[in-house]
């Protein structure tokens, strides 16, 4: 059974179409790759799944049942900016999520529960690389810290689908490398499915296990059409991890009896600008 399945999804805004024609099945343990221009309605999609929009037409299932009409602990989110609370500490930051489902009013867990949710928010937070800054602020860390923190706080309550919003955009080049590996071995530990929107092709292919590219239907041909209507699947391709790192094409994003051929990653470097 597939850990989430996508089905003829429509997104529109009056007479504007974001998305059409959205068919995707993504297997339990995935890593899913987003891609495609600015404005194409990648980021409209990563909220479909986390439950803050919902579709004009079509349905969204998880694990064979329908979408939660609204955000849920079966899924974790981490965005581009760093989404952690000022005022608690990096263990306090971790611990919210547990005491929140405990407790909605108090946002508080005692005795034996406490000591079972914290041991489990200390070693999460040791696998990130935070284990020497429990007692930290937000404000004491760098950027990076930050961002592995929003990762803690994600994957705490141990949800089946991790959603990430360009996560690793803000980060300089040897930062988001460190962070890369650490989600790699998060990810294989767990066997947790992940949906990545990125602009980063090199991210996209190095982390995914399938890149789906998102872009306006080329067939329509007149300029006024094609800005109205908005982005299908274009390419949804499988990424192998093999040793000459190549791409192979799974299949087409729409129902088209011709698959066109894997193409390489420079080729897909129009699709971002």
């Amino acid at each position: 059974m597939s850990a989430i399945s996508v089905r003829n999804v429509w997104v529109e805004y009056g007479e504007q179409i974001v998305l059409e024609q959205i068919r995707l099945d993504i297997e339990s343990g995935a890593f899913v790759s987003i891609v495609g221009p600015s404005g194409c309605g990648k980021t409209t999609f990563l909220k479909l799944l986390l439950g803050q929009e919902r579709p004009t037409r079509g349905e969204l299932l998880l694990d064979g049942a329908p979408l939660p009409d609204e955000p849920g602990a079966d899924r974790g989110v981490v965005f581009q900016r760093y989404s952690v609370f000022p005022h608690l500490t990096v263990l306090g930051n971790v611990l919210l999520g547990p005491e929140l489902q405990a407790s909605p009013l108090l946002a508080r867990l005692f005795g034996a529960k406490r000591r079972a949710q914290r041991e489990a928010a200390t070693q999460l937070l040791d696998a990130v690389g935070l284990g020497e800054s429990l007692h930290k602020y937000p404000a004491q860390l760098s950027g990076g810290m930050q961002q592995r923190l929003a990762l803690a706080q994600a994957l705490i309550t141990r949800p089946k689908v991790l959603l990430l919003d360009e996560p690793f955009g803000a980060l300089d080049p040897g930062i988001r490398a460190e962070i890369h590996e650490v989600l790699k071995k998060l990810w294989k530990e767990t066997g947790i499915t992940i949906v990545m929107v990125t602009h980063d092709l090199r991210e996209a292919f190095t982390l995914g296990t399938r890149v789906v590219v998102f872009d306006r239907d080329a067939r329509r041909k007149r300029d006024a059409e094609r800005l109205r209507y908005g982005a299908v699947i274009t390419q949804n391709i499988e990424v192998h991890k093999r040793r000459d790192k190549n791409a192979v094409l799974s299949s087409a994003g729409r129902d088209d009896p011709t698959p066109p051929q894997a193409p390489r990653q420079d080729d897909l470097a129009p699709v971002l600008s």
